[in-house]
């Protein structure tokens, strides 16, 4: 229907306002790969889909596929300083410092950015982060090992209503950092610190006094992690509702049990409901127990 042609008796889709209804009202429900095979149609097709691309609001590369060509990345968000949301998950192949700096640059009202297992960038990349968006409340850095505690450092610094980081595997981060980010941050309501062997008690406890809003903590693979941090976090953390400690050897049901009783969510079983799953993958079957003896 978009590309009928003009009738003497009707009109067609380009006579429409373009930034009253067009833009706002219909390009906005077509996947962004229709949209960028819908500006070939013709010149007109090809000025409207920019206007639409300047005024977009949200951008998520999985929309287009795993690799994109970087010119046409440029090309896509060179006019656009209205982005609220940046997705850009799993750009490893492609994505450098290069091209997403200006983008961050000339986006100061992005509230969601998303990038996790981008590789290939650099401390930089955070840096203007923290410079350009101060109402950032959503960040994913996971498996971005180029995180530094300088960069996270003027993240805290700068974006102070921060309500969800991810944090998962950036492996130079020690505790003084998390220290750092949860003192200035204490908004925080979401916080993954997994898989990060540096990560210890000093770091949950703080992250405990400092955030009372905490919901969702993901301490999953941090061996440096106890019993008493967790104590603390369930002492000053009212409001948690997940956490994760799936492999923490040091975590043990005596500290779990608190946040247990409260219907805090947890990702490992009670020892007891443990031992049956255990024993009923090597016999095939789950006894009977008369818990009541």
């Amino acid at each position: 229907c978009l590309m009928m042609s003009v009738t003497p008796t009707r009109g067609c889709l380009l006579d429409l306002p373009w930034e009253d209804i067009l833009v706002p009202h219909i390009l906005c429900h077509l996947p962004l790969q229709q949209l960028l095979s819908l500006q070939r149609v013709s010149k007109s097709f090809q000025s409207l889909i920019q206007l639409y691309l300047a005024n977009m609001r949200c951008f998520d590369s999985s929309q287009i596929g795993p690799v994109i060509p970087r010119a046409a990345f440029v090309n896509l968000l060179k006019d656009n300083e209205v982005l609220q949301r940046l997705a850009l998950q799993n750009c490893s192949d492609w994505l450098t410092d290069r091209e997403l700096l200006p983008v961050i640059g000339q986006n100061h009202h992005l509230h969601q950015i998303q990038l996790k297992g981008c590789a290939q960038l650099s401390r930089h990349v955070l840096v203007a982060i923290s410079l350009s968006c101060p109402n950032l409340r959503q960040l994913s850095l996971a498996h971005c090992e180029w995180v530094d505690s300088l960069s996270l450092r003027s993240l805290a610094d700068h974006c102070k209503a921060l309500e969800a980081v991810d944090l998962t595997a950036c492996r130079q981060l020690k505790d003084e950092a998390i220290c750092y980010l949860v003192q200035k941050c204490s908004k925080l309501k979401s916080l993954s610190l997994a898989v990060n062997a540096n990560v210890g008690d000093v770091a949950v406890e703080e992250t405990a006094k400092c955030c009372p809003e905490l919901e969702h903590l993901d301490l999953t693979g941090c061996l440096r992690v106890k019993n008493d941090s967790i104590r603390v976090l369930a002492e000053y953390c009212p409001k948690l509702r997940s956490l994760k400690v799936k492999h923490c050897h040091n975590v043990a049901e005596s500290s779990l049990s608190i946040l247990r009783s409260r219907g805090v969510e947890l990702d490992v079983e009670p020892p007891l409901q443990r031992a049956l799953v255990l024993l009923q993958d090597v016999v095939g079957f789950a006894p009977f127990i008369n818990l009541q003896i």
